[in-house]
């Protein structure tokens, strides 16, 4: 079963921010998988392998089952956990992030630690983007010509998204319904067609819009 719709982090970018002189860079990136995630940490260190630390955390499954935090040298507890916690905060799935410091010459403690790397995650994600992902069903409505104008015109005015249309010797409408809206929308769709629409499911697709 996928989720219905979650929060992840929009795509691979990068922030920086600068704290007492040392520089803090967030990379984040989508990844659906462990490999995944650990292949993008080490193509960061590799990036930035004169910098001081390449702190990481990731957590990705529909229940976060994998969730890791690595502070790569900084005091224990003062860099992954809290960049952890500001993906749980604010809610992301399959995310992973690596905040590389360039040490400044000024020590932060672990207070200041904390708040830095939590920081640079968090201004990060403000920058770089959340999206809302939603699983979409597409649902295939075949219909005579004579209904095209009405079906048209009825899901402009509707909260439905049109996918596409298909001009054949039926009209293939195909449109993009959330998985529990698809009662309502086989319903709605009948009624206006008078029952002379053929209404078939398609794919699954999750569609995206940012937070």
């Amino acid at each position: 079963m996928a989720l219905l719709t979650y929060q992840t982090v929009k795509g691979f970018g990068e922030h920086e921010i600068v704290i007492q002189k040392s520089r803090f860079i967030a990379h984040f990136a989508r990844v659906e998988t462990e490999e995944e995630a650990q292949a993008f940490i080490e193509k960061i260190k590799k990036q930035h392998w004169n910098a001081t630390h390449n702190c990481s955390a990731y957590l990705i499954g529909e229940t976060d089952h994998i969730q890791k935090a690595n502070d790569d040298g900084e005091p224990s507890g003062t860099a992954g956990v809290p960049m952890l916690e500001v993906l749980k905060k604010r809610g992301l799935k399959d995310t992973a992030v690596v905040v590389t410091r360039y040490f400044g010459g000024i020590k932060l403690g672990a207070g200041g630690l904390i708040r830095a790397y939590g920081g640079a995650v968090s201004e990060g994600l403000n920058a770089i983007g959340v999206v809302k992902r939603t699983l979409m069903q597409v649902i295939h409505t075949e219909i005579d010509y004579q209904w095209l104008g009405k079906v048209e015109h009825a899901l402009r005015e509707s909260p439905y998204q049109v996918k596409g249309i298909e001009y054949l010797e039926l009209v293939d409408v195909q449109t993009y319904v959330e998985a529990d809206q698809l009662d309502t929308f086989t319903d709605w769709m009948t009624n206006l067609t008078n029952g002379q629409a053929k209404i078939e499911k398609g794919e699954e697709v999750y569609l995206e819009m940012l937070v």
